[in-house]
């Protein structure tokens, strides 16, 4: 026993030693890397922060298990804390989050009127409508001439309903970015807790030590962290058979975010590798339950409207039409431009048909993880934050690969133009090879 004390020791010192790395070099990201507006001191900043997230988790599977849970969480609470070091960097939806909590709390339904509405003038103040010269990077004109710092603000909100309760909290408990951020960053920590109830190992630091949870999750205070807090417990509740509760807890995470509707696939895996019955659909039917019930009040409310700007979104972002922007850029390397989405939709369709088929139940987490993964790659979005879905599936999974592609889509949103192709390419090869290595390590055993 004592031989084996000093190696063991050793291993805890040294993943220590990388978080605390980590972690500095998070919080000089966030405070001193750059913004949107001057993006270029990130690039470097976020290949840094990448390189010793990886080395920080290699050294973590060394260390005892019994030391492992403390040590994650408490890393997770260091790496979400360093996103409180700045007000938002690289994006500004967080504005149109107060915005909307604030029209809900003076009692207007958030789908009714759009910022600039001269209806909602009364609740402008110098934190979202800062005065001229409106210069800054997350500084925007109204049709009026008027500055904010709510981009879009011509348009309607475009969030789901479960967002608009969380937005309406956060206005109670202080209605400021900085209380978003805080929410943001004990939604992060929450969602590590909930990774380690699962399993208390090294897996739950694939998100909790990911520095995207820093940037995406805290400083810029992204919703779809809420989105995954509840897909991961929707899964873990599937598992333990508790499927109304699971169904549930799905569909007010797609009445957060919409995307979580990807996991539906993976809570069901393997249903159709035997006959289905009744009882197979409980859980989606207590998805769509939840789903409608939190759209309800809105729609009595708002009716038609509590769409959104989704229509006008997919649109500008070129999900409907070209617009100039040619998302499924990976299929259209191989198909005409007019031919990608139908690809998309097809092969999409087999994955779905796949897990489904194939999918293990015990791990619902793997085929939603496989799905949704495959997605993004097909869409290729230009929001690296989308993939906080895919961090979240990872440290449920293993599958570190897959944590290439919300690294595209951060890749993309920085470089832009010519980017989408070459990072999601790259995103591509990289899950295909970690596949590969994989099989060839289960075969070797």
């Amino acid at each position: 026993m004592p031989a084996t004390r000093p190696p063991a020791r050793s291993a805890t010192v040294l993943a220590v030693c990388a978080l605390v790395a980590l972690v500095a070099a998070l919080a000089l990201t966030v405070s001193r890397g750059g913004t949107l507006g001057n993006s270029r001191p990130l690039h470097g900043w976020y290949l840094a922060d990448l390189g010793l997230f990886a080395t920080a988790v290699a050294l973590l599977r060394r260390v005892p298990a019994p030391r492992v849970a403390g040590l994650v969480l408490a890393g997770s609470v260091a790496v979400a804390a360093t996103g409180l070091a700045a007000p938002p960097r690289t994006s500004d939806d967080v504005y149109r989050y107060v915005w909307d909590g604030r029209v809900q709390a003076a009692g207007v339904s958030p789908y009714r009127y759009t910022p600039d509405d001269s209806a909602l003038a009364r609740l402008r103040d110098p934190a979202l409508f800062p005065p001229d010269p409106c210069r800054a990077w997350n500084e925007h004109r109204t049709a009026s001439g008027v500055c904010t710092h709510i981009n879009r603000p011509g348009v309607h909100t475009i969030y789901p309903p479960v967002a608009e309760f969380w937005f309406l909290g956060l206005h109670a408990a202080g209605g400021t970015v900085r209380t978003v951020q805080v929410g943001g960053a004990l939604l992060a920590v929450a969602t590590t807790g909930v990774l380690l109830v699962r399993r208390r190992d090294w897996r739950a630091a694939l998100w909790g030590w990911f520095p995207g949870i820093a940037i995406w999750s805290v400083n810029d205070a992204h919703v779809d962290t809420l989105g995954a807090l509840l897909l991961v417990i929707a899964l873990a509740l599937a598992v333990r058979r508790r499927v109304v509760a699971a169904g549930a807890a799905l569909g007010a995470a797609v009445a957060t975010k919409l995307l979580p509707g990807l996991a539906l696939p993976g809570a069901m895996s393997g249903v159709l590798a035997r006959r289905p019955g009744l009882g197979d659909l409980v859980l989606p039917g207590a998805a769509l339950a939840a789903f409608a019930l939190a759209y309800l009040p809105y729609v009595m409310a708002s009716g038609t409207r509590v769409i959104g700007y989704l229509p006008g979104y997919l649109r500008e972002e070129g999900y409907q039409d070209d617009g100039g922007i040619g998302r499924f850029g990976l299929l259209r390397l191989l198909l005409p431009a007019d031919w990608a989405p139908y690809a998309a939709a097809l092969v999409l369709a087999v994955v779905v048909l796949y897990v489904l088929r194939r999918g293990d139940p015990a791990r619902p987490w793997s085929g939603a993880l496989l799905v949704t993964g495959t997605a993004l790659l097909l869409v290729a979005p230009a929001y690296p934050w989308y993939g906080l879905l895919v961090v979240a599936l990872v440290a449920l999974d293993g599958r570190w690969e897959w944590l290439a592609v919300p690294a595209a889509g951060q890749a993309l949103y920085l470089l832009q133009g010519g980017a989408q192709q070459p990072a999601y390419g790259a995103a591509l090869a990289v899950v295909v090879l970690g596949a590969i290595v994989r099989r060839a390590r289960i075969k070797k055993s």
